[in-house]
């Protein structure tokens, strides 16, 4: 291994290590390419580099290190008018906090990221990101808002697949009985 490796060369190899399922691996190569980019004054790539992190440490059941890992980048995203990874790092601060019990504010960050998201034009990663909420409304025992999220997962769709148009349509229901 190169003794002086890039911040882009630990980059590829935390993902590589992520893609082949060494979770662990992966978060330690991350951190060492966000300390790389911070050494070069790149704070937007290491702020990515630290959500990779975080991302890697959820799946290797690390959920308050994960939570550690994210903070704060999503202040670093906004200072520099990235929306989009903004709404990602919130996000991964929802699934953290979710893994540690944390309902409540797993929720209204869910909710805060699908808002930036959809604010980026990034419907795709709302729609991920409204499902995952609906996932926790409904284990909350909060159906009809989780039946809510869900519609709006769908409408952030760009295109349906044919799952999506039976739940979509199934999903409409329920609120058109509450109307009469």
């Amino acid at each position: 291994m190169n003794p002086n490796p890039t911040p882009q060369s630990l980059q590829k190899s935390g993902q590589t290590e992520f893609q082949s399922g060494e979770y662990p691996a992966a978060a330690e190569t991350f951190s060492a390419a966000a300390i790389a980019f911070q050494q070069l004054g790149d704070e937007l790539s290491a702020a990515e580099m630290l959500n990779n992190r975080s991302v890697a440490l959820l799946k290797a059941n690390q959920p308050k290190a994960a939570l550690e890992a994210v903070q704060g980048t999503d202040q670093t995203f906004a200072q520099q008018g990235d929306t989009r990874r903004q709404g990602l790092a919130v996000g991964n601060q929802a699934a953290a906090l979710e893994a540690l019990g944390d309902k409540k504010e797993a929720i209204r960050l869910y909710q805060e990221s699908a808002d930036l998201l959809k604010q980026a034009g990034e419907t795709d990663m709302q729609a991920v990101v409204l499902q995952s909420l609906s996932a926790l409304q409904l284990r909350s025992g909060d159906q009809l808002q989780a039946m809510a999220s869900m519609q709006s997962s769908l409408a952030a769709k760009k295109k349906l697949s044919l799952r999506d148009k039976i739940l979509n349509a199934l999903l409409k229901v329920p609120f058109r009985m509450l109307k009469h």
